[in-house]
């Protein structure tokens, strides 16, 4: 056991490209091919690789302020908080999206304008999601 330890030992110091040729001198010493092994350790890696991205994916950088609905009573204040985050939008356009419901409201923001509009909206009595 002592042998295959320190056998172990020394293959730990190689170098990826030493490991390379080592596989291939072994593979025309003993006349085998490693390419069904490295495929099927290849193929967690992939999998690994796909996970990482997921998360990474998942980072979003624009959002959409989407509003969801609001109370009858509340639609008023509604209307003057999609003004006030959306500049140059007429009364008649801003309560049209408000009666509309649910409907985006800002598009492609950043997530502080996001965050921000979602506030200002959920203050004035409405129900709003970020997407």
């Amino acid at each position: 056991m002592a042998d295959i330890a320190n056998l172990v030992e020394e293959l730990s110091k190689l170098t990826v490209l030493e490991a390379a040729e080592l596989v291939k001198k072994l593979e025309e010493k003993w006349g085998v091919s490693a390419a069904a092994p490295v495929a099927v350790a290849a193929a967690p890696a992939a999998a690994a690789a796909g996970a990482a991205a997921a998360p990474a994916a998942e980072a979003k950088t624009t959002f959409d302020v989407v509003l969801v609905s609001l109370p009858a009573d509340k639609k008023i204040p509604v209307i003057k908080a999609v003004r006030e985050i959306k500049a140059g939008l007429g009364l008649a356009d801003a309560k049209a999206l408000v009666e509309g419901a649910p409907k985006p409201v800002l598009e492609g923001v950043s997530k502080e304008e996001a965050e921000a509009a979602k506030k200002k909206l959920e203050e004035a009595g409405a129900k709003v999601e970020l997407k």
